[in-house]
């Protein structure tokens, strides 16, 4: 069994705007997670956020970043297990982003799932994906009106 995550949404913004919220920490923390990305090839680094026990995520997903074209493309592995060092999902998320009229197609292919154990935890980033992604746009939504969105 491998299970791949795949989504597409359309943002009535600028490649450079939809990318900010892929590539700028800060700006990850208000959509994903707590983090220490930076946009550098290699680099290792992680998301934080509350352990979910009956997932078997201790609340820390490793990464490394894996290729960056700026304003195309941005990808990193994605590894998390229950704690204590051990790695129960090997993954990698893949974001592209194509200029569709005057917004940004925004594609993510999250894959590599590949255990039943991995089952309820992937099942969950599907829907977690969904909900995430539209944080982007109210964030972006709200920019253009000039009223930020908290947290």
């Amino acid at each position: 069994m491998t299970t791949s995550i795949n989504h597409q949404f359309f943002f009535p913004h600028p490649q450079e705007s939809v990318w900010e919220y892929l590539t700028n920490a800060d700006l990850m923390a208000l959509w994903l997670m707590k983090t220490d990305f930076q946009p550098i090839e290699g680099r290792d680094f992680q998301f934080n956020v509350n352990p979910i026990p009956s997932l078997n995520f201790d609340g820390i997903v490793y990464c490394k970043v894996l290729e960056i074209i700026p304003f195309k493309k941005l990808s990193y592995s994605w590894k998390c297990g229950p704690g204590d060092g051990k790695i129960t999902l090997d993954t990698v998320v893949v974001w592209e982003l194509r200029p569709k009229g005057k917004g940004t197609e925004l594609f993510l292919d999250h894959s590599g799932a590949s255990t039943l154990e991995n089952f309820n935890l992937y099942n969950a980033m599907d829907g977690g994906w969904l909900q995430n992604i539209n944080k982007i746009a109210e964030h972006l939504n709200a920019e253009k009106k000039g009223t930020p969105v908290s947290s």
